[in-house]
Parts: C-alpha cells; sequence; structure tokens
C-alpha cells in the first residue's frame, strides 16, 4: 500500500480559527497546528518570493518529521523563458529549502499557458538538472500537451526523469449551466480551464482538486476521486493530494470528505487531525 499526504494550499487562513484550528489560535502558530492535523501543504507562497534562510530553519522546528512542504518553484524560474538559462536560479532555491530535510515532499514546477510542446527539448534539459535525490511534478496549461502527440511526448520525458505529473481537476467549477456567483467567476479566472487527464508517472502521484462551495456539488467527484485514489494506492504509489475551494474556509472540509472516503475503503490511516482536535471540531460540515 502507497503513502496518503492530504493537505490545502496554504496553511494560514484565519478564517480556519474555530474550525481547523481551535479557537483562539494566533497566526504565529497556524502552521505548527496545521501541520499536527493535515500531512502536506503547497507551498504557494514561494511562487512569490523565497524564504530568508531563518524562516526555512523556523519552518522545520515548527513542523513534525512526518509533514510534508511541497514548494512551487520560483516565478523567476518557470516564468521567465526558457527553463534551461535557469538552472541555476533552480539549485539556488533548492539550496536555500534543503535545511526542511526529510519534510520536503514533491517541488513542482508550474509551466506558464504559453509554454507548450514546442519547448519539449528546454524542459527536458531542464529535468535532466534536476537533482535526484528531489522529487520535482510539473503542472501543464497550453492546450498542446493535453493532445494525443504532446501528451505522449510529455509522459515520456516525465518517466525518464522520474519526475511527476501534477493533476488539476477543474470540473467542479466548470460545470454546464452553473450560474455566474462571483466566487466561481474568480476561480475560473484564475484556474486554467483544462481537460482532466488522471495520469501519473514516477512512484507518485500529484493531485490539485478544485472544489464547489457547495458541498453536495462536489459529492460524485469525491466519490469519483475516491476509487481512482485507493486503486493508486492499491498499487504502491504515493499520492500526494491537495484540496482547493475558492472560499478558503471551505478547503479542510473537502479534505475531511475525501479522507473520510478514504478511510471507509480502509486505505489510509486516520488524520493526525483526529488526535489534535476535540470531537466537536472533526466534522467541519459547510
Amino acid at each position: 500500500m502507497g503513502a496518503f499526504f492530504l493537505g490545502c494550499a496554504v496553511w494560514a487562513y484565519q478564517g480556519w480559527v474555530g474550525d481547523l484550528f481551535p479557537e483562539g489560535s494566533r497566526s504565529g502558530d497556524f502552521l505548527r497546528l496545521y501541520s499536527r492535523r493535515l500531512t502536506t501543504v503547497e507551498g504557494n507562497t514561494t511562487f512569490y518570493a523565497t524564504p530568508r534562510e531563518e524562516v526555512v530553519l523556523r519552518w522545520a522546528d515548527e513542523t513534525p518529521t512526518s509533514f510534508r512542504f511541497c514548494f512551487k518553484l520560483p516565478r523567476e524560474v518557470s516564468h521567465a523563458g526558457l527553463l534551461s538559462r535557469q538552472i541555476g536560479a533552480t539549485q539556488a532555491f533548492l539550496t536555500r529549502m534543503a535545511p526542511l530535510g526529510q519534510r520536503l515532499g514533491p517541488f513542482f514546477l508550474q509551466l506558464p499557458p504559453g509554454y507548450s510542446p514546442a519547448q519539449l527539448g528546454d524542459l527536458g534539459h531542464w529535468l535532466a538538472a534536476w537533482p535526484s535525490d528531489q522529487r520535482i511534478a510539473v503542472e501543464v496549461r497550453h492546450p498542446d500537451w493535453y493532445a494525443p502527440s504532446g501528451e505522449a511526448a510529455l509522459m515520456e520525458l516525465l518517466e525518464r526523469y522520474a519526475a511527476g505529473r501534477v493533476v488539476m481537476d477543474v470540473r467542479p467549477i466548470r460545470q454546464p449551466g452553473e450560474p455566474d456567483v462571483e466566487e466561481l467567476v474568480g476561480a475560473r479566472n484564475r484556474k486554467p480551464d483544462v481537460p482532466l487527464h488522471p495520469l501519473h508517472s514516477g512512484d507518485f502521484a500529484f493531485v490539485r482538486y478544485i472544489g464547489h462551495p457547495d458541498r453536495e456539488q462536489n459529492e460524485p467527484w469525491l466519490d469519483e476521486w475516491a476509487t481512482r485514489l485507493s486503486e493508486w494506492l492499491a498499487a504502491g504509489l504515493m499520492v500526494y493530494c491537495f484540496m482547493h475551494c475558492p472560499d478558503e474556509s471551505r478547503s479542510p472540509s473537502l479534505c475531511r470528505a475525501i479522507q473520510q472516503r478514504l478511510e471507509a475503503r480502509g486505505v489510509v490511516p486516520p488524520l493526525p487531525w483526529d488526535a489534535a482536535s476535540p470531537p466537536a471540531q472533526l466534522g467541519l460540515l459547510f
């Protein structure tokens, strides 16, 4: 059976106080509390700024060794032209994050919408320089990566370098006939309109689920994902699953919803959340 890591896009959200976090929690305690309830987090802040060394050391001190940070590569690497010109910047970023040691899960490279299969050689050059002792997952957004020829070339390249494929599921926020409520429109503008191709490469899967603010709307998608994740875990894959929502206050509830489905199938252990929170906090219903 593979290992399962579950989390949100951020660890610091004031709206989780009284829900994921106990009443009275202070912002300075959010990472410590989060890392004792969920098991991984997307490090999206590193896309915008690389943390200072002392900050990285503090993150290591505040989290258990079982926790996993999955940091996004800085935009100076991913969105500044050819990746092959950013190998030095990539190595500098990895050196800065190195004090986290075993707390480092897969890093992920989010390629811009204009980066197409025409740049496959550039991506390969960059992946060839990626250190073999760190996992990396790649998220593609150009539509040609989802065409048969582009996708086949991408998957072959990822397998060659034991790199992962980031899978983004935006179906819950792009259902036909959905009313144009403000939070959904904002989410659609921020997230790419890409088809769901539930593929994995290397020895792990990396899933980003973009949930609907209405809990009931997610039920069929969560059931589908529970079945798929159970199969991947049974096959021995390491699975990193991140639950997003246009209303960030509801992301932990999506974590709870998928966790409960997987626990019912007997493929994952309880979350540390269960031991850290009193019974009144475990439901997290919308």
